[in-house]
């Protein structure tokens, strides 16, 4: 029986890991990504024309867009056109040593590139093929093509937009599906990777983006329906209240969430109120407060549109409740907190000069996440990694000419 390796202290937790990435745009890339911060060699694979997000601007440099610099760091890019049988043939050549190879195409165009689970598993049986997908292979979607916004619609997230007061149905304003998919894939790889270190064997994960995000919305809002019979309608009532938002104050908004009997003892002791919370029946415990949601967040709103945001900050902090500013996307950036954990730091890339670097959020006493590598040019280390697999300069510059692999 196979055990995973111990790593040194100080060093990633997938340290010695090799991953092949053949993923392009959010889901799969992010999913890397993580893989690489936690110590994984990472070898991305590109097509001839590279990750369509190396497009996605601002840019400093051609192809080397804002969203692939933040989704694709400590990767080394290799580019091989894999619709020719040599590149086909020398993608098998780099999965006999690799330990995880990550696609998030269909499962069909895997087939039809000649790179199927079967394929793969026959080169390297301890190869774990981890696929990011839009829908789960045994249901009749399993062959449509998937993206955020298809799957942020049919996860119902618009409409759970609509029932809480916002109006017209609108995406979450970020690739959320994408994010959460690719931490889902994360997960399945060192899943696969433990089951591999007890067995020996690897295995074909598949990671659905509909599923995925399905299981998260379901998780809160299926409620009453997860009764037979129901106990009452499907939806959170908490989070679906219009009046749940920030509250405006005399000068800003504040956000805070006043949740259990002890923190609305506090804040109506803390207002003059005392005796609301056992003479009014709609505070008087977290029951009667759910039920009576919509009044409970009115009567916040008033008080707190009374004072400025600074002043309630203040008395917040002082009676031990929950409460922060409301920030713009300039102020997260500036955030003191963040640059003082090291989340946001200064960093010089080899081709786009100084950069903020977005850090990883884990913290691990003996197996830190770390950022190793920029988010490479394209073709920058093909032939760094032809080398390791024992390719000579003759041989690469033959791949080369006939335009199945390419250099920076």
């Amino acid at each position: 029986m196979s055990t995973l390796a111990v790593a040194a202290p100080g060093v990633g937790a997938l340290e010695g890991v090799r991953v092949l990435d053949l993923t392009g745009v959010v889901m799969g890339p992010y999913a890397t990504q993580w893989l690489g911060d936690l110590g994984a060699d990472v070898v991305k694979i590109e097509p001839p024309e590279g990750d369509v997000m190396r497009l996605s601007g601002p840019m400093k440099s051609a192809r080397m867009g804002h969203f692939f610099l933040t989704t694709n760091r400590n990767k080394r890019s290799v580019v091989i056109d894999l619709k020719q049988p040599a590149g086909r043939d020398l993608l098998l050549e780099l999965a006999k040593t690799a330990d995880v190879l990550v696609y998030n195409i269909r499962p069909r165009a895997m087939q039809r590139l000649g790179l199927g689970y079967e394929v793969l598993s026959a080169v390297n049986p301890r190869l774990i093929v981890v696929g990011g997908i839009g829908f789960g292979q045994r249901g009749p979607y399993a062959d449509r093509p998937a993206y955020d916004d298809l799957i942020q619609g049919m996860s119902a997230l618009p409409a759970l937009g609509v029932a809480a007061g916002g109006g017209e149905p609108r995406y979450a304003p970020m690739v959320l599906a994408d994010r959460i998919g690719g931490l889902q894939m994360a997960l399945g790889v060192t899943a696969a990777l433990v089951h591999r270190a007890r067995t020996g064997r690897g295995q074909r994960v598949d990671v659905p983006m509909f599923e995925g995000i399905a299981s998260i919305v379901l998780g809160e809002h299926l409620a009453g329906g997860l009764f037979e019979p129901p106990q009452g309608p499907a939806g959170y009532a908490r989070s679906l209240s219009p009046g749940r938002r920030p509250y405006r104050t005399r000068d800003g908004y504040l956000c805070t969430l006043i949740y259990n009997d002890r923190q609305w003892r506090s804040f109506l002791g803390a207002i003059g109120q005392p005796e609301r919370m056992d003479g009014d029946s709609r505070f008087s415990s977290q029951g009667a407060r759910l039920t009576n949601i919509d009044a409970v967040y009115a009567f916040l709103a008033q008080v707190l549109a009374t004072r400025t945001t600074a002043e309630w900050l203040d008395l917040f902090e002082a009676v031990d409740l929950p409460a922060a500013p409301l920030y713009s996307l300039d102020q997260l950036v500036d955030d003191p907190h963040l640059r003082q954990v090291g989340l946001l730091r200064q960093s010089q890339h080899p081709s786009e000069g100084p950069i903020t670097e977005i850090g990883n959020p884990i913290e691990c006493s003996d197996s830190p996440p770390s950022v190793r590598r920029h988010a490479p040019r394209l073709g920058e280390h093909t032939r760094e990694v032809l080398r390791e697999h024992g390719f000579d300069e003759a041989h690469i510059g033959e791949l080369i000419d006939a335009g199945v692999v390419r250099c920076a």
